[in-house]
């Protein structure tokens, strides 16, 4: 009997004197507060106090629905209509509705609730004589009692078992709600009577229509919507024409079709807002502000998504989209426990996800007046770019702004710069000068690699958008670009100054905020880049990452050697270019980091190799001591397992400092309270484990004495020690807090723990300086590691000073690079194949001389790019201070490497596969140096023949002549080989290859085998077309282009052999002696035509060298 009295209650009418109180509730709101949050500017810098909205007219908790007393008998006069009859007349045809029978209804009722009654209460219902539909009375159901279902303190119906939806009769009412209104709740013409327009109406007893009344019966004989059927539930419209997408406006009334549209914010009538209920109005007046936020708003034990929002809880968590009920909109919802997951997918998913919590509870909103409304805020915001929990992994999370500056005398712009890193609580400030190929740009975004970019609106260039655009798609998960109003978001320095002193925005940091500015050459833009970021960061409710953060300054390439974006993408640093993940990179390759903290710091170390051989070595000594020591290495491996991610755990609990706020929440406040428990804990028992690990490597003399020199350590031992002050919060957590893991926190702890806290961090620059020398040793190791396990031969390779005119007697010694043996050391991962080592000789030796360029040629697919590849990589490795996969390596220092590798395009930048090759091509002859390292793979390739020819020819004169760079120029253009075979700064070298019988091919019966081995001289071709056969091109396809082959060689052979055959004497020395000719006519000779005279006489010399050996 109790279902089918909870069954009944269902149909139940509101009395009049609930419905009376809704609509006074409306009316009863104060004017000023309906039009606060008409549409305006967007103050993001003053949202703390605007987003909280407080109101007295908002009436008590929802009574309950009632639910019929036990002794109900029905006793509905005959001259009144059915209740039931009224609701299945809305569903019957017009032409049924007549003919419906008092015995059908009947049977419909009783099978109804034949379903919904116990085995054992089917008997007894037939005795009791259920009720047909005409003996329920309205007035009747009245009487109501409390459900033991409905949670009288949190306004919401809380299920204790499944529900056959099969069966179940789900009546949604609009009317029938005493409780606060949720935001969407409105006025709202049902659903059915707008479709059964026009259609027969009976009239109760009390005369009103009850087809336009607000209740509708709906038999769910399917279960909840899934993915499948998202597309029919996303066509029901919003309710609120200002959300229709043909009518909405920003907070300035702008259209989305308007170049200064702000979606960050949205107009709403103030006609609209008056109409509002103040809960209404508590969220739609945060989130007209917040339109880029999915916004939950918490009611009760729940937490719950409206109109747009809930199509993105519809579409991304397969939540059911509901249309009425209490909010009386598009919403769906989510319980307490369920809204942290929620979160967790959202922001995982790109969207900033944000939370308008209760500040108190229902019995203290009564106590301060029957009508009061529960006050509630915006507390936090999670974004991407700024999570700061422990399931984000090992990587660094940066949120990077970007301010273009003004362009200088040279062509060069500035571009100032702000990072940070929430989860470790830092902030990098910088600027950076670059040139229009924007590899200055490109370095930075491939080094920060953030996960969010912002820019203004209209402050950048379409160039540096491209730039952005093209960046923002390397890597396996693309980088969310997100402009900001220029006026309001990218502020002017002096304001950003001003801001930051009135706000107390670094006042907890290490050290003054300024100080990273001191060797800072353009201080506006960069403020002003910094202003940006503080402005996003306060907008998202992070003022505690603002208060308490370290900024410190970050140099692109000062110090280390250079490696613009373009080389990071084509040497495949950080991620391949096949799918943009990290297999198959250097980083992969040298991450043997047991921590997290490790692994970010050695990024770090990736991204600017040393340039200073002193360092080098001292990294090396390390390195080699360990390797020597391998059981040092093990117990440094067996400490480094006990230690957690310590220095984000060092942010978190530097940002809790004086944040009370998220405390004082009701049942939010207990469980940030017994977080920041947890995580304390664990920060100290880490740093423990750390500190167990640094005390062991002390008693290495050797070892530590080797590492000193790499990192400052604070005081460890004795009384005064940092080790003593850790013990002391040791023994505090295990009397205080002996279960810091799950621990049932209490009033007292909180004031406990910010007392803790504030003595800890006291120490801050102490723990830093303990977790980086951690790091720093968990790096090395894995150096040592990966030297170890490597399958071919490891060196350690030796740094040569260079040395400029020391003495008159003592010629200058130019770069060099000797590597014998050198392999690569991961091109063949786990497939089983050797690699074959091949030597590479570039400048300079100490006992002889070499050119310093290498024309390599070879067939396509013999190895050529790999070589070029395992070239760089062995110097960036060198240069890092790890060993290097070769048998010997000797070299002078490298200050930038460049490299053109690969044909690709830029489809969504407007740029081409030449057009790109030329970009790259312009970067490396304005900036290399002569102790530059080039590698040029194929250029010219992306234009016609006779074009790409002259433009490599050119370009490969210009780097041999004028810069003297150590050059790696791998080419298809055979001529080259004849142009400079004579010249004293090349050596001319191919890819070996060699033929081995086959019957299936179609020239000579003879295969193509790859050799991979490096030979001196020119190839004599490039092997294409059988390159081609291998390829899997038909054999007919390959005999015509043979044939091509040899027409074009008789057509237009003769321009090519006259360089080809041409072993005497080449046109560049033809050139060469025209160009001695007509500067010894010169007079007055400048330096350079000097320098033009000496290379011309040097180049005519080896030739007449080579010609009268030859002869002899």
């Amino acid at each position: 009997m109790q279902r089918q009295k909870s069954i009944l209650s269902f149909f139940q009418k509101p009395s009049s004197e609930n419905q009376s109180s809704g609509d006074r509730r409306l009316s009863q709101f104060p004017a000023t507060q309906q039009s606060q949050k008409v549409a305006g500017s967007r103050q993001p810098m003053a949202a703390d106090s605007a987003l909280e909205i407080t109101g007295t007219d908002t009436p008590p908790e929802k009574v309950p629905r009632q639910i019929l007393p036990a002794s109900y008998v029905g006793n509905e006069s005959k001259s009144g209509s059915s209740l039931f009859s009224s609701i299945m007349h809305k569903f019957a045809k017009p032409g049924d509705r007549e003919k419906a029978s008092e015995r059908s209804w009947h049977k419909l009722f009783s099978s109804i609730m034949h379903k919904f009654a116990k085995p054992g209460d089917r008997e007894k219902a037939s005795e009791r004589n259920v009720p047909s539909e005409k003996s329920i009375e309205p007035k009747q159901l009245c009487k109501r009692e409390v459900s033991s279902q409905r949670s009288r303190e949190n306004d919401t119906m809380i299920p204790k078992g499944k529900v056959d939806q099969s069966c179940v009769i789900h009546v949604d009412s609009e009317d029938d709600i005493l409780g606060p209104e949720t935001p969407g709740a409105q006025r709202l013409v049902p659903r059915l009577k707008r479709i059964q327009e026009g259609g027969p109406k009976s009239e109760d007893k009390y005369g009103g229509s009850l087809l336009g009344s607000s209740k509708k019966l709906k038999l769910l004989e399917e279960p909840t919507p899934s993915k499948n059927n998202h597309g029919q539930v996303s066509d029901t419209a919003s309710k609120f024409e200002w959300l229709d997408p043909s009518r909405i406006r920003d907070a300035n009334g702008r259209k989305p079709d308007n170049p200064l549209f702000d979606n960050t914010t949205l107009y709403i009538p103030p006609d609209a807002l008056k109409k509002m209920s103040a809960s209404q109005k508590q969220y739609w007046s945060v989130k007209c502000q917040y339109m880029d936020v999915v916004l939950f708003f918490k009611v009760g034990k729940f937490y719950e998504l409206y109109e747009l929002d809930a199509e993105i809880g519809h579409k991304e968590l397969d939540w059911k989209l509901t249309f009425s009920g209490v909010g009386k909109c598009r919403q769906v919802g989510v319980s307490e426990s369920g809204v942290d997951d929620a979160v967790q997918k959202l922001v995982a998913r790109g969207y900033k996800v944000g939370r308008i919590e209760q500040l108190e509870t229902s019995g203290e909103s009564k106590a301060r007046g029957a009508n009061s409304v529960i006050s509630r805020k915006l507390v936090q915001v999670a974004s991407p770019s700024t999570v700061t929990d422990a399931n984000i992994g090992p990587d660094a999370v940066h949120l990077l702004a970007i301010k273009e500056g003004i362009e200088l005398d040279n062509g060069t712009n500035v571009y100032g710069f702000a990072f940070v890193d929430c989860a470790a609580l830092k902030f990098w400030i910088g600027s950076i000068k670059d040139d229009v190929s924007h590899a200055g740009l490109g370095a930075l975004l491939m080094q920060v690699s953030p996960k969010e970019v912002l820019y203004e609106s209209r402050g950048l260039s379409k160039d540096v958008q491209q730039t952005l655009r093209k960046y923002s798609l390397t890597g396996s998960s693309a980088v969310q670009l997100t402009p900001l109003q220029p006026i309001t978001d990218f502020a002017d320095a002096s304001e950003v100054r001003n801001l930051i002193q009135l706000k107390k925005y670094f006042k907890g940091s290490s050290s003054l905020w300024n100080h990273a500015l001191d060797n800072e050459t353009h201080h506006d833009v960069t403020l002003s880049a910094l202003g940006g970021l503080v402005t996003h960061l306060s907008r998202l409710m992070l003022d505690d990452v603002l208060r308490n953060g370290d900024v410190l300054p970050y140099q692109v390439y000062s110090g280390c050697l250079k490696m613009d974006g373009q080389t990071l993408v084509n040497l495949e640093i950080f991620s391949n270019n096949a799918d943009g993940g990290p297999s198959g990179t250097l980083y992969k390759y040298l991450d043997n980091c047991v921590t997290s903290s490790g692994k970010r710091l050695l990024r770090r170390w990736i991204c600017h190799p040393l340039k200073d051989a002193e360092e080098i070595n001292c990294r090396l000594n390390v390195v080699e001591d360990l390797l020597a020591h391998s059981e040092i290495m093990l117990l440094v491996s067996k400490y480094l397992r006990k230690v957690p991610d310590i220095e984000r755990l060092l942010g978190r609990i530097r940002a809790s400092v004086q944040s009370s706020v998220a405390l004082s929440l009701p049942v939010v406040g207990k469980k940030v309270l017994k977080q920041r428990v947890k995580v304390f804990g664990t920060l100290v028992k880490g740093l423990r484990a750390g500190f167990d690990l640094l005390h062991l490597v002390e008693k290495e003399k050797r070892t530590f004495a080797l590492l000193s020199k790499l990192f400052k350590l604070p005081v460890l031992s004795g009384n005064d020690g940092l080790g003593q002050f850790l013990t002391q919060f040791e023994a505090a957590i295990d009397s205080d807090f002996p279960n810091y893991q799950n621990h049932d926190v209490t009033e007292h702890d909180s004031e406990l723990l910010s007392i803790l806290i504030e003595l800890f961090v006291e120490k801050v620059t102490d723990w830093s300086e303990v977790i980086h020398a951690i790091n720093c040793l968990d790096v090395l190791r894995s150096f040592a590691v990966t030297a170890s396990s490597s399958s071919g031969s490891m060196s350690r390779p030796v740094i040569v000073p260079r040395l400029k005119n020391l003495t008159s007697s003592e010629k200058t010694r130019g770069p060099v690079l000797k590597i014998k043996g050198l392999w690569h050391p991961y091109a063949f991962g786990d497939n089983g194949r050797v690699p074959v080592p091949n030597d590479v000789v570039l400048g300079e030796g100490t006992d002889d001389y070499h050119p310093h360029t290498m024309l390599l040629t070879g067939p396509n697919m013999g190895g050529k790019s790999t070589l070029l590849r395992s070239t760089c990589l062995t110097v960036i490795l060198a240069q890092l201070g790890c060993y290097v996969p070769s048998e010997t390596c000797v070299l002078s220092l490298v200050d930038i490497i460049f490299t053109r590798l690969g044909a690709t395009d830029r489809i969504m930048a407007g740029e081409s596969t030449f057009f790109v090759e030329c970009t790259e091509t312009a970067s490396v002859l304005h900036n290399a140096t002569q102790d530059s390292l080039v590698i040029l793979d194929e250029l010219g390739r992306g234009t016609s023949t006779f074009d790409g020819y002259a433009i490599a020819y050119a370009v490969f004169r210009h780097l041999i002549e004028k810069v003297n760079c150590r050059l790696l120029f791998a080419t298809h253009y055979h001529p080259l080989t004849k142009e400079f075979a004579s010249h004293p700064h090349v050596t001319l070298q191919h890819m070996a290859c060699s033929f081995k019988p086959n019957s299936e091919c179609f020239s000579k019966n003879e295969e193509l085998v790859f050799l991979y081995r490096l030979a001196s001289g020119p190839c004599p071709e490039s092997y294409g077309l059988q390159v081609a056969t291998m390829a899997g091109i038909p054999e007919q396809v390959v005999k015509a282009a043979s044939k091509a082959s040899q027409v074009m060689k008789r057509s237009i052979g003769d321009s090519f052999r006259s360089s080809e055959v041409r072993s005497e004497f080449s046109s560049l020395h033809e050139q060469l002696l025209k160009s001695l000719i007509a500067l010894s006519r010169i007079e007055d000779r400048s330096a350079d035509e000097e320098d033009d005279v000496f290379d011309s006489l040097l180049c005519l010399w080896y030739e007449i060298k080579r010609s009268y050996r030859s002869g002899n």
